[in-house]
């Protein structure tokens, strides 16, 4: 009678039950640390979720309810007859998107490119009474260039007209 002998091979490699205690230490810790990579950029994402925006437009800040004091950029159109200045380099103008005016509150130079129907871009948080209140201005700095930003807050308002 001869009897057949199979050997079986097992691994480590495939066999969990065979893996050192160093070796599950170590997987463990690999998967911790996927996991964990991947909580905190789920975090970073919903923490910025609202402020990967260059700028808003008045009808932006109007629909987001934006909170007084909380800074911000918006962008939009100086509105035409809406600029007065004040005492001591203070200047009042309206930004608009064609559906919404913000009246904009600013102390300070004005750029030279500055004026009424012309791109602008203003750095600043909104005050108690809605007015916002800049700390800083930018105007376009030629006659055909409008950040990219500001075009598609103008053509989601309909007011852009191309060759503009």
């Amino acid at each position: 009678m001869a009897r057949k002998f199979y050997l079986t091979i097992r691994s480590r490699r495939t066999d969990p039950s065979l893996m050192t205690a160093k070796q599950r230490r170590r997987i463990a810790f690999a998967a911790a640390l996927i996991l964990a990579s991947g909580g905190a950029a789920a975090l970073v994402l919903t923490a910025l979720k609202d402020n990967v925006l260059y700028f808003y437009s008045p009808s932006d800040v109007r629909a987001k309810n934006v909170q007084p004091g909380i800074a911000f950029r918006i962008g939009g159109l100086v509105a035409p007859h809406s600029v007065h200045h004040g005492a001591n380099a203070g200047v009042n103008f309206t930004v608009t998107d064609g559906r919404v005016a913000l009246p904009v509150a600013y102390h300070g130079v004005l750029p030279a490119l500055f004026r009424e129907g012309q791109g602008v871009v203003a750095l600043g948080a909104l005050d108690a009474a809605g007015t916002f209140d800049a700390t800083e201005v930018l105007a376009k700095h030629d006659e055909k260039y409008m950040p990219p930003e500001v075009v598609d807050a103008l053509k989601r308002a309909g007011r852009w007209k191309e060759g503009q």
